[in-house]
């Protein structure tokens, strides 16, 4: 790609980005008002220069400058290249982060089994709010685009669309500013058929790409819905009579390693969570059958940007509440400073509950 001085690649990034935005040609005094605190004049020669590069063009006498395909080229190769950069930091943080928080929430529930001597578990943490951050498609090949959708908590998707026609820079331009603009700061429920037609007529021959990326947003959540539980001490059931008895423990443990109702449970849980996080469920408060003969006491962590999961405590309606309670705050401020970074050794400590 070829360089420009700072100076120069801001005033161009100005030219190209209202252009983009109003159709028209773009000012020295536009510039200068909006986007820089620079004289006209100084503006005027800088553009001049861009002009003799062949980087924008000036359509008749007393004018403004529009961008030429070389800008246009280098505008795209740039934000492509700062994007993918930004993309490619993105997954490689959260596959480490990913890798790190599996680790961590194992020893969590290890933790909490053994200190209270009753089954624990945890919810991995998904996204609450499920907001866009952005979007981004570009091409692959003469018949393909890529689409980027990045969610809050650094979710990102991607897939590959197929095209009738090669997308020239300007079209693949606009679609990004129709897609960002529209889809921006939204939650999914904020996604409805009127904004979807919407975009889909604003982007005409191309309304099948916004489908497309729309559908991205769909699968995310469809993944996120598949929430991993992390247990541990299923064995302590056999240590109380009440919950001993053959059947009765069979059950309990098959309940409790069926993940999916344990999950749902969990989740409804962290939906009805009141400031504290804190929730005790006691025999038929529980949505879960099995567990009708014990209680149930969970705590939801919240690790920003929307993020939360929740961490969970099965016994007898005899457990101790009081140390499970202050199990459970302490493994939660422990755990919420840890993926925060303000402890330095990254591992929950156990005495200390």
């Amino acid at each position: 790609m070829e360089e420009l001085d700072e100076r120069k690649e801001i005033i161009l990034n100005a030219i190209i980005q209202n252009y983009l935005e109003t159709g028209e040609p773009v000012g020295s005094r536009t510039i200068s008002k909006s986007y820089l605190n620079l004289s006209s004049a100084t503006i005027r020669n800088e553009m001049a220069d861009l002009e003799e590069l062949g980087f924008i063009i000036q359509p008749h006498t007393s004018a403004g400058r529009i961008p030429t395909d070389k800008g246009y080229r280098f505008y795209v190769d740039h934000l492509m290249a700062e994007k993918e950069q930004e993309i490619t930091q993105m997954q490689e943080l959260m596959f480490e982060k990913t890798g790190k928080m599996e680790k961590l929430l194992k020893q969590v529930v290890k933790v909490l089994a053994n200190n209270t001597q009753y089954a624990s578990m945890i919810l991995a943490p998904s996204v609450a709010t499920n907001k866009v951050k952005f979007v981004q498609i570009s091409n692959v090949d003469e018949n393909h685009v890529l689409s980027v959708v990045v969610m809050e908590g650094n979710i990102v998707k991607n897939r590959v669309i197929e095209v009738d026609e090669p997308l020239d820079n300007e079209t693949m331009l606009k679609l990004n500013m129709l897609l960002n603009t529209n889809l921006n700061g939204l939650n999914v429920n904020d996604i409805n058929l009127s904004l979807i037609s919407n975009m889909k007529d604003q982007a005409g021959a191309h309304e099948e790409i916004v489908e497309q990326v729309l559908q991205s947003v769909a699968d995310t959540l469809k993944e996120d819905d598949d929430l991993e539980v992390y247990t541990s001490g299923a064995t302590n059931f056999f240590k109380y009579p009440e919950l001993s008895d053959s059947e009765k423990a069979k059950d309990l443990i098959n309940a409790f390693e069926e993940k999916k109702p344990l999950a749902e449970f969990i989740e409804e849980a962290e939906a009805s969570s009141d400031e504290t996080g804190i929730q005790v469920y006691i025999g038929n408060d529980s949505s879960i059958k099995t567990m009708k003969d014990c209680s149930v006491v969970t705590a939801t962590y919240e690790l920003g940007e929307g993020v939360k999961g929740t961490i969970g405590i099965i016994g007898p309606k005899r457990m101790d509440y009081e140390n499970v309670l202050n199990n459970l705050k302490n493994l939660k401020t422990q755990l919420e400073q840890v993926v925060k970074g303000d402890r330095n050794d990254n591992v929950i400590d156990a005495n200390s509950t």
